[in-house]
């Protein structure tokens, strides 16, 4: 478990630099460059990942099991995955209306993919994970929803066939992901 909160800690933390050191995080990429700082920034960030990975893997290899989820929560978790996986898509499409109406909807999507899985998940391991995620997701989406605030930031809206287009992509992207990849990638096959 050391591993999984280790490796949060990098990875999170990396991404949370922004949330509560603006600007530190401005000072840096002036004194050391963008592209240094995101090279920089990529490597740490994928440490942490490597390491939470690995961690939440030999966490599950000796699992505490907090409570047992009823099972209609499995479809709840589907249509919320399949709602995040569409915000994803959202997010680089350009001129979505859902990016104007939520402003982030990346992080927004990892909030709902965090939610869909403490639902279904009851060992410790998977609420240490997808608590942290919860939890840096809403600061993160307050922060930068404050910091259009600030700043007088809208997302224009194009035409609704590009939230046609994101939708379109997010439920292939969520079917392909369900339905064959999170079973070779993690193990689990949400849908046999």
């Amino acid at each position: 478990m050391r591993y999984l909160i280790l490796g949060l800690g990098v990875f999170l933390g990396t991404h949370s630099v922004r949330i509560f050191a603006e600007g530190w995080r401005s000072a840096q990429i002036a004194r050391l460059g963008e592209g240094t700082w995101k090279g920089l920034f990529s490597a740490v960030s994928l440490a942490g990942f490597v390491l939470l990975a690995w961690g939440f893997g030999q966490a599950r290899l000796d699992p505490v099991v907090v409570w047992t989820p009823p099972s209609w929560l499995d479809h709840l978790a589907g249509l919320l995955t399949l709602a995040a996986f569409v915000l994803l898509a959202a997010a680089y499409v350009p001129g979505t209306r859902i990016k104007a109406a939520v402003g982030h909807p990346m992080i927004l999507g990892v909030k709902t993919w965090a939610l869909a899985h403490l639902f279904t998940n009851g060992q410790l391991a998977d609420i240490v994970l997808f608590g942290a995620f919860l939890a840096w997701a809403i600061a993160d989406y307050a922060s930068s929803r404050r910091r259009d605030r600030v700043a007088g930031r809208t997302y224009a809206a194009g035409p609704v066939t590009r939230d046609v287009t994101a939708v379109a992509i997010g439920i292939v992207a969520w079917a392909v992901f369900a339905f064959w990849l999170h079973g070779v990638l993690i193990g689990v096959r949400p849908y046999g």
